[in-house]
């Protein structure tokens, strides 16, 4: 699959892959047998590389590294050469216009760098034969400017075995005795959108702290292994950490080295002028507001264009109130117009440059795109940096009319955040489907020039960065479908291809698990702990997600255990641990008021769960020998509204004094056993309850159900179940209850009549206690799993993924598409071209269920989306659904813009929506989906046909019969 998907790129040569996948976003050309073709390394013989006497010296600096790089993956050191000296073979690395040879090599036609000159950051990787007397052959890294040959450079080392990620995730680099490139190899690449960066923020306590301890603080060393990273990333431009730092103040020598490594700097979306917040803390004067304190305002903003006058940067411009706060009520439109004149004056000034020919962003967050909205503007050649709502869905995209700015436009994204609703900073919570959906928007919206992410403290976010960068370079070689195929190339690099597909499964579980909900927002009634089992089904899912990655882990080589363990290991065991204890913390609660004789165990499980978070925490920072110190120490358990607690608190637990049956006082003997069944909060025995009754028993389900029995005091007691109908079968039909049991409920399906029937079972336990519980079967007459198609309603629901749909139609242009791993459960289904026109109902663009319900009347229709916001101007994005012939009903799904809606919405990570439809028989059915407005993503449909039960993810999936005459798009 790895081998297809990087052919399919088209940039070069596909060769085959060997068992360890070296390269991700580039096709295979280094050999890692030493075959024929440019010898990088063979015997005791290292090709040496040849660098241009006027080079760049980022470009020294990183051909260093791949000297280095060499050396660790062969043994073998590169000589460092500045003429090509006689020999068999070399490596001949430069930029156009600096590097003598390469020209030489251009103008001879012996590398072809028309299309190469002129490029932004393009670079060029081929084999040369005879490039130079006596040099017999020679492989080309040629870059038409600093970065587009430090961009080459970095793709050679990451082909010959070197992750990325190998000093920041402590990949180890696998060993070869040989490196060859075959003698036809040529590769040109050049990225998608210009400026591609990373913002380190919300970076206190632990990058912060780690940080200090490693390198005495945000410095020099601490950046230049910040840069180093991003250029093997292919990212060029930073927003740098600023909660408690100063990037240009704390370090003098940092602008330098970024200019210097390539690394085009610029300041959050708060900061202007090339000022940090912290600056103003230390060297401003009076209040940060223009209207009254504008002279000193300036010169502070002078000054930052003085000490950057020389640096590649990306101004932000405008202005925001202190502290990220909103600006001043008497703020207005005239005002911040007026600011950015006096902005770019200075501009004018300081640099003595035209403002037009200088790069400057206007940041569209929060209430300055209000500002925008109301009419406010500015030069054309300035960027417009629209922003996310801080939770990944983008807030607005340009217009056709506005993509037609000279300045172009981008987006400021977020992996991580502080505020409202709650924070999220911990952990990775972000899907690369979620990533891809929203930044292909961007993308085919125009909004490409810029895109720049929130990393938080970088660790965490390793495996969503390296996409949102990749993605950046080249969003059509990763197209929806091949997602899947990025991560298991990503594990495959990182870890070896043997266990690359098992590896990718565990990211893309991981983070759809804690997509559903953040850590930080987990509360113990998150998940229902009756209705569908909720609570118990994620807990399993997730800890049976824990045994898999530790499975995997162990069959790891040593070497690589310390990578697996901060990349893979450690959120899949943290994450699930928490849950856990959440879940726990929920079902001490429910046991407490049962009265069950388990609730103080359930109790310690709460606070063996709360201690093996720290031990968690502690094996991290054991890493590589406490390299890791100080990381994930992020606070996480104790919220009570959006600000981070100041210490982890556990959940509160209840203990129980259990009676003494025997004790004067205690409970009565008929008391001592309680009876709960499956899907129910009520309790046997309790006022007025004469019998339970189980969810029904379904033919096209084919799954048990159960009761619970468990002890109401500190003393065991037998008891015994009897079956009214010889076809039933149970688990446990006697023995000894200590605390609980849970007995399961099957039928012989064979034996079953056809029809509707009902068993009932009767459960004795101590002095006469007993109650009869009723067993409800569903085993129609008229429809079998042989026979039946679609989707079938089991307990009064059903539930339907939205990439199993019967049929699929789209207007000629249009298509529709599935993004594998996208939200809560399974996939989204969205429409293609995501920039497109609207459409009505007229036009067909439609998704068909087929599906069987059993009883006629009004039905509800819950349709679950994606969170996608307004990005658009307009009345808001809409959706129709309809059932056979009857209506079609037009859903607004921006119709509801209350902060109450948003906090819901972001929270729970979808957006629902309820229609109501008439069903006048039972039977076959088929529901619409009507895509009208683009950009929207369809995760299901759920039919509520009188038993749907309140849940977080809502029941899952009905039993499905693919359809068999099925139109698939």
């Amino acid at each position: 699959m790895l081998q297809r998907l990087l052919c399919s790129l088209a940039l070069g040569l596909c060769l085959a892959l060997p068992a360890k996948v070296y390269a991700l976003d580039t096709p295979r050309f280094v050999d890692l047998q030493g075959k024929e073709g440019v010898r990088l390394v063979a015997g005791a013989r290292a090709a040496p590389i040849v660098v241009g006497k006027d080079e760049f010296p980022g470009v020294l600096r990183a051909a260093r590294d791949l000297q280095r790089d060499i050396q660790a993956v062969t043994g073998r050191t590169p000589q460092w050469q500045t003429a090509a000296a006689a020999g068999s073979d070399a490596i001949i690395v430069g930029t156009l216009g600096r590097h003598a040879l390469i020209d030489a090599l251009a103008r001879q036609g012996k590398i072809d760098t028309r299309s190469l000159a002129g490029q932004w950051e393009g670079f060029l990787i081929q084999t040369v034969a005879d490039p130079v007397p006596g040099v017999k052959r020679a492989l080309v890294i040629a870059g038409s400017d600093k970065r587009g040959t430090i961009y080459g450079i970095y793709t050679l080392s990451e082909q010959i075995g070197v992750s990325p990620w190998h000093w920041w995730a402590d990949v180890p680099v696998a060993r070869h005795a040989a490196l060859s490139v075959p003698l036809d190899t040529r590769l040109m690449d050049k990225p998608a959108v210009q400026y591609r960066g990373i913002f380190l923020n919300d970076e206190a306590p632990a990058l912060t702290n780690w940080a200090k301890e490693r390198f005495g603080g945000f410095n020099r060393k601490f950046y230049e292994r910040i840069f180093e990273l991003m250029l093997r990333l292919r990212a060029n431009y930073l927003w740098p950490a600023m909660w408690g730092s100063a990037f240009y103040d704390d370090d003098k020598s940092n602008g330098e080295l970024a200019d210097t490594m390539g690394i085009v700097m610029g300041t959050s979306h708060h900061e202007p002028m090339m000022r940090a917040q912290q600056e103003w803390a230390r060297h401003g004067k009076g209040p940060w507001d223009y209207n009254r304190n504008a002279d000193t305002l300036r010169d502070f903003w002078a000054g930052g264009l003085r000490n950057t006058r020389d640096y590649e940067k990306v101004i932000t411009m405008a202005m925001r109130g202190d502290g990220d706060e909103p600006m001043s009520e008497s703020a207005n439109v005239d005002l911040l117009e007026r600011i950015v004149r006096d902005q770019r004056a200075l501009i004018q000034q300081e640099l003595g440059r035209d403002p037009a020919s200088v790069p400057q962003l206007w940041a569209l967050y929060k209430e300055v795109q209000d500002y925008y909205e109301k009419g406010m503007r500015v030069p054309d050649d300035m960027l417009l940096l629209w922003c996310d709502d801080n939770w990944g869905n983008i807030r607005r995209l340009p217009t056709p009319e506005e993509r037609k700015r000279s300045g172009g436009a981008g987006v400021y994204y977020h992996f991580d955040y502080v505020g409202g609703p709650r924070s999220y900073k911990w952990l990775n919570v972000t899907q690369i489907a979620k990533v891809w959906e929203q930044m292909n928007l961007a993308n085919e919206y125009g909004a490409n020039r810029l895109w720049i992410v929130n990393v938080g403290d970088l660790k965490p976010m390793e495996v969503p960065t390296e996409f949102f960068l990749t993605y950046a370079w080249n969003p059509s070689a990763w197209p929806a479908d091949k997602l899947p195929a990025y991560l298991e190339g990503w594990a495959a690099r990182e870890f070896g291809a043997q266990h690359a597909g098992r590896i990718a499964a565990i990211v893309e579980r991981y983070t759809r698990y804690n997509a559903r909900r953040r850590p930080e927002q987990l509360a113990p009634d998150t998940y229902s702990l009756t209705a569908y089992d909720e609570a118990e089904r994620v807990v399993n899912d997730y800890n049976a997600l824990v045994l898999e990655a530790q499975q995997v882990g162990k069959a790891l080589p040593k070497a690589v255990q310390d990578a697996y363990f901060q990349l893979v290991e450690y959120p899949v065991r943290a994450s699930a641990n928490a849950l856990d204890m959440w879940v726990s913390a929920g079902r001490n609660a429910q046991y407490a008021r049962q009265g069950r004789a388990s609730t103080n165990d359930m109790a310690a499980r709460v606070r063996r769960l709360f201690a093996h978070d720290a031990e968690l925490t502690r094996a991290y920072h054991g890493a590589r020998g406490g390299k890791w110190k100080h990381m994930m120490s992020q606070t996480r358990f104790g919220y009570t509204n959006w600000a981070q607690p100041y210490r982890d608190v556990m959940p509160a637990v209840a203990e129980l004094r259990l009676p003494d049956p025997a004790a004067p006082g205690g409970i009565g003997a008929a008391d001592r056993m309680g009876v709960v069944v499956q899907g129910s909060q009520a309790v046997w025995p309790a006022y007025g309850l004469q019998h339970m009754t189980l969810p029904a028993l379904d033919v096209f389900e084919r799954q048990p159900r159960y009761l619970e029995l468990f002890n109401r005091s500190g003393e065991p007691f037998e008891y015994a179940v009897k079956a009214s109908h010889p076809w039933i079968r149970l688990s446990h039909a006697t023995g000894r209850i200590d605390k609980q049991q849970r007995i399961l409920v099957d039928v012989d399906w064979d034996a079953v009549p056809a029809g509707r029937s009902e068993a009932e079972l009767t459960v004795s336990g101590p002095d006469g206690g007993r109650v009869s519980v009723k067993v409800p079967v569903h085993k129609p007459a008229d429809l079998s799993p042989q026979s039946a198609q679609g989707h079938v309603e089991s307990r009064g629901v059903v539930a339907i993924e939205a990439e199993h749909f019967s049929r699929a139609h789209a207007p000629s242009g249009r298509g529709w598409l599935r993004i594998p791993g996208y939200g809560q459960t399974l996939s989204g289904m969205t429409t293609t071209p995501g920039a497109a026109p609207a459409l009505t109902p007229v036009d067909g663009m439609r998704l068909e269920y087929d599906v069987h319900l059993f009883r006629g009347g009004d039905i509800k229709l819950h349709a679950v989306l994606g969170p996608t916001l307004k990005f658009q101007p307009g009345k808001g994005f809409r959706f129709a659904v309809s059932i056979d012939d009857g209506p079609v009903q037009e859903v607004n799904v921006h119709a509801d813009e209350s902060e109450q809606y948003w906090n819901r919405m972001v929270s729970d990570g979808v957006a629902k929506f309820t229609t109501t439809h008439r069903i006048e028989r039972p039977g076959r059915h088929t529901v619409k989906f009507w895509a009208l407005d683009p950009g929207l993503v369809l995760q299901r449909l759920v039919i509520d046909a009188g038993g749907l039960q309140p849940s977080y993810l809502g029941p899952p999936e009905s039993p499905y019969y693919p359809v068999r005459e099925a139109a698939r798009p």
